[in-house]
């Protein structure tokens, strides 16, 4: 796979500029990894939107079923799926106002990195944003 993630520098200086992280399959079980790395970020004074069909609400705040309905500006999503959902993940992200597309730690897909690259978009694959935070602080 030829995926390219921007720097560690570069990743800093984005995470420096966000504020708004809506988080695809975030769980509502604590002991799930996106629960942890979400409330990580939370604490660290981020605002976190759960993306999650199945979960009324985590962390405290009302989830929604996908991007779309999401209000206003996201500055990241962050990507909690498979790596074969992160094409149509994908798509619905480049329809809404959101700036990184950010899958996890473990997650890529070519297809979806291609796709969104071609729209000029920043795609951040297969890195743990909590780790990528710890290191630029």
């Amino acid at each position: 796979m030829t995926i390219e993630n921007p720097s560690r520098n570069e990743i800093g200086v984005l995470l420096k500029k966000s504020k708004r992280i809506a988080v695809v399959g975030l769980s509502g079980n604590p002991e799930r990894t996106s629960y942890m790395v979400s409330e990580a970020m939370q604490k660290a004074g981020y605002e976190i939107i759960p993306v999650n069909p199945a979960v009324d609400e985590v962390l405290g705040v009302k989830a929604v079923a996908s991007l779309k309905d999401i209000e206003g500006h996201i500055d990241i999503v962050n990507v909690f799926r498979r790596s074969e959902f992160l094409p149509e993940i994908a798509r619905e992200f480049a329809e809404i106002d959101a700036d990184i597309f950010w899958a996890q730690l473990g997650v890529a897909n070519e297809e979806a990195f291609d796709f969104l690259k071609e729209k000029g978009y920043t795609v951040i694959m297969d890195r743990c944003i909590k780790v990528e935070h710890a290191l630029t602080k």
